[in-house]
């Protein structure tokens, strides 16, 4: 069973090369996702009334809900992202080299800035404003400090295995 691609609106999704979509996600309208990415199980992106952009080599683990907020704010996710599973990203911006912990939720215009992460389970509330390599946790989601070497360390590792893993189950499925 394939991934479902819906159009919507006059809007298909566009997929970049060597991207991994698993057969239970779907994708809808307005969606683009970059070279090397990967969309896991029971992922939902819905760019149904305004766009969503999700860069080269991140990865939406299962069960992550991607949207907007009709008429008013699309979703940008960076490259080299991990996005953990169960998270809700919805009308926001995540940048480049970030970490979404699992079970996370990033709200209405908030911006989570380069080379973050975001710890599992956090709230990042609408209109907040992560300065990059920051470490968040909470709900409210809050700074703690500034992530360390080991940190930003780890937020490489993940993307790269993620990319090396989407590469692993395309060789699979060929």
């Amino acid at each position: 069973m394939p991934a479902s691609i819906v159009t919507f609106g006059g809007k298909r999704p566009v997929i970049g090369r060597g991207v991994f979509l698993a057969e239970t996600c779907s994708l809808i309208g307005d969606v683009e996702i970059g070279d090397e990415t990967s969309i896991w199980y029971g992922t939902v992106i819905r760019g149904d009334v305004m766009p969503i952009r999700i860069g080269a080599r991140t990865s939406v683990q299962d069960n992550t809900v991607v949207h907007i907020t009709a008429g008013y704010l699309g979703t940008t996710i960076g490259n080299d992202c991990t996005i953990g599973h169960g998270a809700i990203i919805h009308a926001c911006t995540v940048e480049d080299f970030c970490l979404i912990g699992m079970g996370s939720v990033i709200l209405d215009g908030a911006r989570i800035g380069r080379g973050s992460l975001v710890g599992a389970g956090a709230l990042v509330t609408p209109g907040t404003d992560i300065p990059p390599d920051s470490l968040v946790i909470g709900s409210p989601a809050k700074v703690k400090r500034a992530i360390n070497e080991k940190e930003r360390q780890q937020i490489l590792f993940g993307a790269a295995h993620y990319v090396e893993l989407t590469r692993r189950y395309l060789a699979e499925d060929s």
